[in-house]
């Protein structure tokens, strides 16, 4: 396997309902990490990113999170219909999705 360019890590926390913090399993992770997986697949970027479902990244409040390494760039609210542009404009364009960035003052 080489070394993939980016490695993207989808947040799967699931917490009990009425948990203090939340999670984003309560927020719709799961078809978030569906459609990574699926756009990965379709795309055939095997080489290129890696997709990693994850425990929990935080911020809890802001999920579904999605973290993208090298860079270190945090999303937050990321659903289901973000993750094409994630893949366009980021993993794939080296450009970060301005619109789904945590705030500077969480991450």
């Amino acid at each position: 396997m080489t070394r993939p360019a980016k490695h993207v890590f989808v947040c799967s926390q699931s917490r009990p309902a009425g948990h203090p913090r939340g999670s984003c399993g309560q927020k719709g992770c799961g078809e978030v990490v569906e459609e990574f997986m699926r756009q990965w697949q379709q795309r055939q970027c095997f080489a290129r990113v890696l997709v990693t479902p994850s425990g929990c990244i935080g911020p809890c409040g802001m999920g579904p999170n999605v973290l993208v390494y090298p860079e270190g760039i945090l999303y937050g609210n990321v659903s289901k219909a973000d993750v094409s542009q994630i893949f366009e404009e980021h993993l794939l364009g080296d450009k970060p999705v301005e619109r789904l960035l945590a705030p500077a003052d969480i991450w």
